[in-house]
């Protein structure tokens, strides 16, 4: 048997997995990563990306539709399925590809197959039905990331009900789709297949959607969502789902009683679940419960020389996050006694249209906890930019600490809410107040000025509102 020594083996070649790999080359360590599948991951290839560029085919497409508005005219608008799903895999690929550059670049060696650990320091991988590779080395990083999971009494078949990962690659658009689950991907498929003519029925049995989210804002995402043609069932439990030869029937507890939907296809999107099978993690006793490892702040387990970072540690499951985790656990694998990851300042942010961004608390969660708060919203209707760019749809809304300032959490729903959520992550990593973003001048005209605007609002000093 082959085997090969190094001071790190990544195992996963996600967004937590390369990144940390990167970043341990630059400290020095020989490094290699184990991927089973394609580099980058879910989010590269089947998540974040390639979801991205469908979703941006879907603006494209409202654009058009109110072109009209713009003194814009064309005939016969049409929309080829086939090719919108080729180029988001073709986008997909291309940034995968680039992930393998950039483990040459660094001088990180990619191992292609399964890995398994077998002892301490020591796992083995194996690719098809060739002999297996052993590999040595001084600490292990696992970063094997997540996949769906479903509800009892639902059976994914792939076909008929089906993930993520069938919705961004189906052969044709379905004209109808049940979408179990109200979270980012689910919420986000929605807007998809309704801009392209699906009639989609999204089913969650939380109060609203996107429950993690701030309950203002999502009650305004939700109208609108409704607005634009989707039908949304809250409050509402799937019992149950039955595939048949054309369609697929959901059984589902609403308050007003027991309901059969029938669509085309149904897409559960319930969340995920750690891939800790098939690791060896029992031959070093690894613990981990539910689908997740256990870590320590550094994302070591209880095995010394082996850590677990990304989705398969459990949430938040973004892969921000994950990158981030890699970071300081190669970081702290070095010596070099990293700053703990500040987890009430990373951003969530869900693509659809308008958008919606947040970090830190919601209003909920701030008064929950004890805090006597001051709030601050600003519509993006009165702004200049946003009327300018035909996108009055939308808010921001700061939360701060009555006593101090301090912003506790930020909220944004409208266009380019995920880009313009940066400014306040960094505002709450520093300790931001009130007073430091109003004085802080924002150009004009932008729609970033609805922050500035929030924070004056706060204290009953807005201008424009």
């Amino acid at each position: 048997m082959a085997e090969q020594h190094f001071d790190l083996l990544v195992i996963g070649g996600g967004v937590g997995g390369y990144t940390a790999a990167v970043r341990a080359s630059q400290l020095g360590l020989s490094t290699a990563i184990v991927e089973r599948e394609k580099l980058g991951g879910v989010c590269l290839n089947w998540g974040c990306i390639p979801t991205k560029a469908l979703l941006k085919n879907a603006e494209i497409l409202a654009t058009f539709q109110k072109a009209a508005e713009w003194g814009i005219r064309y005939e016969n608008l049409q929309v080829d399925f086939g090719k919108i799903i080729q180029r988001s895999r073709g986008v997909a690929d291309r940034i995968s590809k680039g992930v393998g550059f950039l483990m040459k670049k660094n001088t990180v060696q990619v191992i292609a197959g399964a890995a398994r650990l077998v002892a301490p320091g020591m796992a083995e991988v194996t690719s098809g039905a060739g002999t297996p590779t052993r590999i040595t080395a001084k600490s292990m990083m696992i970063a094997t990331g997540a996949r769906a999971r479903s509800l009892p009494g639902v059976t994914i078949d792939r076909q008929r009900v089906i993930t993520s990962t069938e919705a961004m690659s189906l052969s044709s658009r379905p004209e109808s789709m049940i979408i179990i689950g109200a979270g980012a991907i689910g919420i986000e498929f929605a807007y998809f297949y309704n801009a392209l003519g699906t009639k989609v029925t999204v089913v969650e049995m939380m109060p609203g959607i996107l429950p993690v989210e701030d309950r203002e804002l999502t009650k305004l995402l939700e109208s609108s969502l409704r607005k634009q043609g989707i039908e949304i069932l809250t409050g509402t439990r799937v019992e149950g789902a039955s595939a048949g030869a054309q369609d697929v029937t959901v059984e589902v507890s609403t308050p007003e009683g027991k309901k059969k939907l029938v669509a085309e296809v149904a897409l559960v999107a319930v969340g995920v679940q750690g891939n800790v099978e098939n690791l060896g993690l029992e031959n070093l006793g690894v613990a981990f419960a539910k689908g997740q490892i256990t870590v320590d702040k550094d994302y070591g387990t209880n095995v010394p020389g082996v850590y677990a970072i990304g989705d398969v540690i459990g949430p938040p499951w973004l892969a921000h996050v994950a990158a981030a985790e890699g970071i300081h656990c190669v970081e702290a694998i070095a010596g070099k006694n990293p700053e703990p990851l500040d987890y009430s300042s990373i951003p969530g942010c869900t693509y659809c249209q308008p958008q919606l961004a947040s970090v830190g608390l919601t209003e909920e969660k701030a008064l929950a906890e004890g805090h006597e708060v001051k709030i601050g919203r600003c519509p993006f209707r009165p702004l200049g930019k946003a009327v300018a760019i035909g996108e009055t749809e939308g808010l921001v809304k700061l939360i701060f600490d009555a006593r101090y300032g301090e912003l506790l959490g930020a909220h944004i729903l409208g266009s380019d809410a995920t880009e313009l959520i940066g400014e306040l992550v960094v505002a709450k990593r520093l300790e931001t107040t009130a007073r430091n973003i109003l004085s802080s001048v924002h150009a004009h005209p932008t729609l970033g000025e609805a922050i500035m605007e929030a924070a004056a609002a706060a204290y009953g000093e807005a201008i424009n509102i």
